[in-house]
């Protein structure tokens, strides 16, 4: 099943609709997508919104997304996210602690964040809605922290640790690449895996996270995410990909301030 859809966030939250049959909504700061059964609620910022117009500066990332269905039934559960961002924001973990899979899989949260407290680049918290086969559907939530799992050819990788009950505690270790790309107005392109919960049962269904890190390497003061302002906004294009075969086409404006 494929739906495709376009949303465009700005000042007034105007919206696009890029495909028929699909109803878009928004209040901000939430923008609401409906895509058949399906409702997405998504906000977040880059922070802050006023910016260089050169040399880029540090920022953090505040987001919440949720994912439910019109008449309460289970919500098809998410296996990967494709995004290309804004060639005018950045990532840098060089000279940044690394922090291995084998660290995270199998552990709660606060031993996760013993075995890697250096790598630590944001947290949050996941809620996960479980419904095995003749029994009644329940929700679980519990803590969200990302890693940095390191640059290898080119390549960013970190890790997004949640530990749930469903109905076990559980570690849910998503993986995250982020490699550079020259495709216009877009510079980094972005793949998130994630894992099957509850041997298929589950779904993610709510997510909240902030990330900002400031760190020193060589002497310079460096941050794990940083923009700069050039051209008054930034742009961002991405597809979600579930399990059941549906997939959501959509791409982003957010507006930013530039200073000089």
């Amino acid at each position: 099943m494929r739906r495709n859809l376009k949303w465009v966030v700005g000042l007034g939250l105007t919206l696009a609709i890029g495909a028929s049959g699909i109803v878009l909504a928004a209040s901000a700061p939430t923008t609401i997508v409906r895509a058949g059964n399906l409702v997405l609620k998504l906000s977040g910022e880059l922070t802050p919104r006023v910016l260089p117009k050169g040399v880029p500066a540090p920022v953090g990332l505040h987001e919440r997304t949720s994912l439910t269905t019109i008449d309460g039934s289970q919500p098809p559960a998410l296996e990967e996210l494709v995004f290309d961002a804004d060639r005018n924001v950045f990532v840098d973990v060089q000279g940044l602690p690394v922090c291995g899979r084998g660290k995270l899989e199998a552990r709660d949260a606060a031993t996760a964040k013993r075995a890697c407290p250096d790598a630590i680049l944001g947290e949050g918290s996941a809620s996960v809605r479980v419904a095995f086969p003749e029994q009644t559907p329940f929700e679980a939530i519990g803590p969200l922290t990302v890693f940095n799992g390191g640059v290898e050819n080119g390549v960013t990788t970190l890790f997004v640790h949640a530990y749930v009950s469903v109905p076990a505690p559980t570690a849910i270790v998503a993986t995250v690449k982020i490699t550079k790309e020259h495709k216009g107005r877009f510079g980094l392109h972005i793949v998130v895996l994630v894992p099957k919960v509850a041997g298929g049962s589950g779904s993610v269904t709510h997510t909240e996270l902030s990330a900002r890190r400031l760190f020193a390497y060589k002497g310079r003061r460096r941050s794990f995410l940083s923009a700069r302002c050039s051209g008054g906004r930034f742009l961002a294009r991405g597809t979600l990909g579930f399990r059941d075969g549906t997939k959501l086409f959509g791409s982003f404006v957010v507006p930013c301030r530039a200073t000089d």
